[in-house]
């Protein structure tokens, strides 16, 4: 029941800000930009598990992880630039989120 719950929230934020996106892009990109997802999944996770060290690690994954995530917008940054098209850009976004992934991986190995 609560995974259920965490869901339907999750998807409400998620679908609102996907919905204001069409109406309102700049305040849209802010909404997505502030931490909700990882403020609600930190609370979800100590309550469920109740793992002070574990909520900790996962609060550095988090911290380490925006970086790293990040690296999916470079690509559009340069896309007109370049003349990308859609698939080019996001295929290469894609693949940056990859190296960001493994840079991620390799970083929390020292935490």
């Amino acid at each position: 029941m609560i995974f259920i719950i965490k869901v339907l929230f999750s998807a409400v934020v998620i679908s609102f800000a996907s919905w204001l996106s069409i109406k309102k892009p700049i305040l849209a990109g802010f909404i997505i930009a502030l931490p909700l997802l990882s403020i609600l999944s930190i609370a979800f996770s100590y309550a469920e598990h109740k793992n002070l060290d574990k909520t900790i690690l996962f609060a550095k994954s988090i911290v380490v992880g925006i970086p790293a995530s990040l690296t999916f917008f470079l690509p559009f940054f340069f896309a007109k630039t370049l003349g990308l098209n859609f698939v080019t850009t996001y295929g290469l976004a894609l693949f940056f989120l990859v190296i960001g992934f493994i840079a991620h991986k390799f970083i929390m190995n020292y935490f």
